[in-house]
């Protein structure tokens, strides 16, 4: 999917905020919770995302999703990620 589709298509579902995240190789943030939820398009590199006791790769072209405060870690790959996120925050 094409970053500004999906950046147009965040905005109809109603999300605050869309903006675009670059996170450098190897970089590893512990457990930790968002005041919002996320919809995410990776559009380079690749991220590794923790949660509820899984743990899923995502690389360009993969959509990812968390909620209000649900606790994840986030690994990136060895050329960082680049990603479209939408974040809603809950009223």
């Amino acid at each position: 999917m094409d970053a500004t589709v999906f950046a147009q298509e965040l905005e109809k579902m109603g999300f605050d905020e869309v903006l675009t995240r670059d996170w450098p190789a190897n970089h590893f943030v512990d457990t930790h919770t968002h005041p919002f939820a996320a919809r995410a398009l990776v559009t380079a590199g690749e991220l590794v995302i923790g949660c509820d006791g899984r743990t899923c790769v995502y690389r360009a072209g993969d959509v990812f999703t968390l909620e209000a405060q649900q606790p994840h870690t986030e690994q990136y790959g060895p050329q960082g990620a680049t990603y479209v996120v939408g974040r809603k925050y809950s009223a």
